[in-house]
C-alpha cells in the first residue's frame, strides 16, 4: 500500500466513525419518539486490489466502506403487534358495550326492573287483603307506573347506545380511510427514497404505525410488495396497493328499530359487504347487528328481551285480571295496554286509574280479594314474568363477564407483543452511549493515523535530501 493509500484508508475510517456518531445521535434524540425503531450503520472492509502487473503478493485492504443504515425492526414482531391490536380492538368494543348494557339494567339494585317488579307483586298482595281500598290501590298503581317507566327508560337507553355506537363506527371508518390514504402516500415516498439510494427508515416507522392503526380498526393483513411498498388487504381485497388507497363506507340501518343490519362496504362497490373478523369496526358491527333469535347484535337482542318481558308481563297479568270482577261488577277488564306502533317496552301503560277499576275479586263482594291474590301469586310461580327477566339478566351478566375476560386476555397479548417489538427495536441509551464511545475512539484513532501519515509525507516531501547540509 502506498503512503497516499494509507491516508485514504485512515480517511475512510474517519468518515465511518463520523457517520456512526451521527446515527447514535439520531437514536438518542428519538429515544422517546413513539414508533421509532433504532438504526445501525452497516460497514464492510474494502478489499485490496491484488491483480495487475506490479502485484507483489498479499496486501492489506483499502479501509472501511459504509454500506448503509439498517433499521433494526422485526417483521414478525410487527405482524404480531398488528394481529394482537386487531383482536384487542374487537374485544374492547364488545366488552364496553356489554358492560354499558349491564350497568343500564341497574341489576341488582333498588332501581332495577326486578325491584320494581317485586313492588308490583307486593301491591297486588296488599290489594288482596284490602280489596276496594283507595290507599293500597294507589300503591299498586304507582308501582305499576314505575315498572312501565323503568322498562321504557331501559329500552330508550339501549336505543341511544345503538345510535352512539353507530356514530363511533362512522368515525372509525373515517379514521380508517385517512390512515389508508396516508399509508399509500408513504408507500410512494419510501419507494422513491429507496430508488434514489437514500435511507427511508423513518418513513418506514411511520408506515408501520399506520399499518397498526389500520389493523386495530379493521384487522386485515399486510403484504410486502418487494419494491419498497406494502399492500394492505381487508377481507382478501386490497385496501392499499402501492400508492393507491380504496375508500370504504358504512351502509345499512341508521336506527336500531330498522330490520336491516349495518355493514362496511367499498365506496366504489356499494352493496358488497367487506368480511371483517377483527378490529374495532368489526366489534362495532357485531353489536349493531339486528336481533336474530338470540344470536344477533348484542344491543338489539337486549332490546328484544325488554320487549319480550313487557309483552309477557302484559299478557299474563291481563289474562288473570280479565277473569276477575271489579267492585262495580265489571269483568273482562285489561290491566296493561301495549300501544300500537311503538316497541312493547315503551308502549306499556296502565289502564285502571283507581280502586274501582281493579278486578280484585271473583264476584263474592266488594271485599273479595281472591283475584288480586292470584295476581300476587303470579310473581312467585314457575311461569312468572320475573323468571324470564332473571334469565336475561343472568345471561347478560355471564356474557359481560366473558367479554371482559376476553378483553383482558387480548389486551395482555397486545401489551406482550408490543413489549417484544420494543425489546428488539427500541433505543437502549446505555447501549447507545457505549456505541458513542466506540465511535469516538475510532474517530480519534483514524485521526491519529492521518496525522502520522501526514507527518511522514511532510518528511518525505519537504525534508528528503536535506541531510548533511
Amino acid at each position: 500500500m502506498s503512503t497516499f493509500g494509507a491516508l485514504n484508508t485512515a480517511f475512510s475510517g474517519l468518515t465511518a466513525a463520523r457517520k456512526g456518531l451521527e446515527i447514535v445521535g439520531q437514536n438518542i434524540a428519538n429515544a422517546g419518539t413513539t414508533g421509532y425503531t433504532r438504526q445501525r450503520m452497516d460497514v464492510s472492509a474494502v478489499g485490496s486490489v491484488t491483480s495487475g502487473m506490479f502485484t507483489t503478493g498479499a496486501r492489506p485492504g483499502e479501509g472501511v466502506s459504509v454500506d448503509g443504515v439498517s433499521r433494526l425492526g422485526d417483521v414478525f414482531a410487527d405482524s404480531r403487534v398488528r394481529s394482537t391490536a386487531a383482536a384487542a380492538g374487537y374485544t374492547d368494543i364488545r366488552s364496553t358495550v356489554l358492560s354499558a348494557i349491564e350497568d343500564g339494567t341497574q341489576e341488582p339494585g333498588e332501581n332495577g326492573i326486578s325491584a320494581k317488579l317485586q313492588d308490583f307483586w307486593a301491591g297486588w298482595s296488599g290489594m288482596a287483603s284490602q280489596a276496594g281500598e283507595a290507599a293500597p290501590a294507589a300503591v299498586l298503581l304507582q308501582a305499576a307506573d314505575a315498572l312501565g317507566q323503568q322498562l321504557s327508560a331501559g329500552y330508550s337507553a339501549l336505543d341511544s347506545q345503538w345510535s352512539q355506537v353507530r356514530g363511533q363506527a362512522t368515525g372509525m371508518v373515517d379514521g380508517l380511510n385517512a390512515a389508508a390514504s396516508q399509508l399509500a402516500a408513504l408507500n410512494v415516498q419510501i419507494r422513491s427514497t429507496q430508488n434514489a439510494g437514500a435511507s427511508a427508515n423513518e418513513l418506514v416507522d411511520q408506515r408501520n404505525q399506520l399499518a397498526t392503526t389500520v389493523a386495530s380498526l379493521a384487522g386485515g393483513t399486510v403484504r410486502d410488495a418487494g419494491d419498497g411498498t406494502v399492500d394492505v388487504l381487508l377481507g382478501g381485497n386490497a385496501l392499499v396497493t402501492g400508492g393507491t388507497a380504496r375508500a370504504v363506507q358504512l351502509a345499512g340501518a341508521s336506527r336500531m328499530s330498522q330490520a336491516a343490519g349495518v355493514q362496511l362496504e367499498w365506496t366504489n362497490r356499494p352493496g358488497t359487504a367487506i368480511a371483517l373478523d377483527s378490529g374495532r369496526i368489526a366489534g362495532a358491527l357485531s353489536v349493531l347487528a339486528p336481533a336474530d333469535g338470540g344470536s344477533g347484535g348484542t344491543i338489539a337482542e337486549a332490546a328484544g328481551s325488554y320487549n319480550a318481558f313487557a309483552t309477557e308481563l302484559a299478557q299474563k297479568v291481563n289474562t288473570i285480571h280479565a277473569k276477575g270482577v271489579t267492585p262495580g261488577g265489571a269483568t273482562n277488564q285489561a290491566f296493561f295496554d301495549l300501544s300500537a306502533g311503538v316497541p312493547a317496552a315503551q308502549g306499556l301503560t296502565v289502564l285502571p286509574g283507581s280502586a274501582s277499576e281493579l278486578a280484585t275479586g271473583s264476584g263474592a263482594g266488594t271485599l273479595d280479594g281472591s283475584n288480586a291474590d292470584a295476581l300476587a301469586q303470579l310473581g312467585t310461580g314457575a311461569g312468572s314474568p320475573g323468571a324470564s327477566w332473571g334469565s336475561f339478566i343472568s345471561a347478560l351478566g355471564s356474557a359481560s363477564q366473558s367479554a371482559r375476560q376476553q378483553g383482558q386476555l387480548a389486551d395482555a397479548a397486545a401489551i406482550s407483543a408490543t413489549g417484544l417489538q420494543a425489546s428488539g427495536g427500541s433505543v437502549d441509551l446505555d447501549e447507545e452511549n457505549l456505541n458513542m464511545l466506540s465511535y469516538q475512539h475510532a474517530y480519534q484513532a483514524a485521526a491519529r493515523v492521518m496525522t502520522a501519515v501526514d507527518e511522514m509525507l511532510d518528511v518525505l516531501i519537504n525534508k528528503t535530501g536535506l541531510v548533511g547540509r
